[in-house]
């Protein structure tokens, strides 16, 4: 490893400070915002969040209740919403059949077991599952998306080759388990991301820029 995880940290919250993610006004909405975030941008999610709100469905019960399509129609500005729709739906199946609709009840589970229930749901995978895990459960599972993964591999921390599994056991076993650390950390990793770390990358002004030794240039082949 060529840099440190821990100046990794230091150097993105010295420079963008605190992130306050999720934004989200209950963990019903987060795990709603989790499905609904997938390819989409935060702007679109909080659209058809503020419509489910409107509706008064910011429930599990509500909402499970609710005639598919309708769910659609109202999800529509989050984009690939019918799928989405019935992404929706069937993790609403697990709440409600599996746990009575109560998320006290399925937070109240391990950590590992729940996470593998939220995987056997059709549509969740690894980042979805970890996102209500951490930001609605409030569990000590790191997320990993493609700004992790692009900016870890750039930085010589990973390989470009390195799977969701081996990017999370990176950060949780070198991390102690830690709810708000594992949040603002990854909070910070899509901030940098999103405002540098592109595909293509914009390199000046990145708070990472000069991290690797000697003020060596990332590796922008990925």
């Amino acid at each position: 490893m060529t840099i440190r995880i821990d100046q990794l940290y230091a150097r993105l919250f010295d420079h963008f400070g605190p992130q306050h993610w999720w934004p989200g006004q209950s963990p019903f909405e987060v795990i709603v915002g989790a499905v609904l975030t997938q390819n989409t941008s935060w702007i679109n999610v909080r659209r058809a969040i503020d419509r489910l709100r409107e509706a008064d469905l910011l429930d599990p019960q509500a909402m499970y209740d609710l005639d598919l399509d309708e769910l659609a129609e109202l999800i529509r500005p989050a984009g690939y919403y019918r799928l989405k729709a019935r992404r929706l739906n069937n993790l609403l199946a697990l709440v409600i059949e599996q746990y009575g609709g109560s998320l006290e009840r399925m937070f109240s589970v391990d950590m590992p077991s729940l996470r593998e229930a939220l995987l056997s749901v059709n549509g969740v995978g690894p980042q979805t599952a970890d996102s209500i895990l951490l930001y609605a459960a409030e569990m000590p599972s790191f997320v990993v998306d493609t700004y992790t993964h692009r900016i870890l591999a750039r930085h010589g921390m990973i390989g470009f080759d390195a799977d969701y599994h081996q990017i999370k056991s990176f950060f949780e076993d070198t991390i102690e388990p830690d709810v708000a650390r594992y949040n603002e950390f990854h909070a910070l990793l899509v901030r940098v991301g999103h405002a540098h770390c592109r595909r293509k990358p914009k390199c000046d002004g990145c708070p990472l820029e000069a991290l690797l030794p000697g003020g060596e240039p990332c590796t922008p082949d990925f």
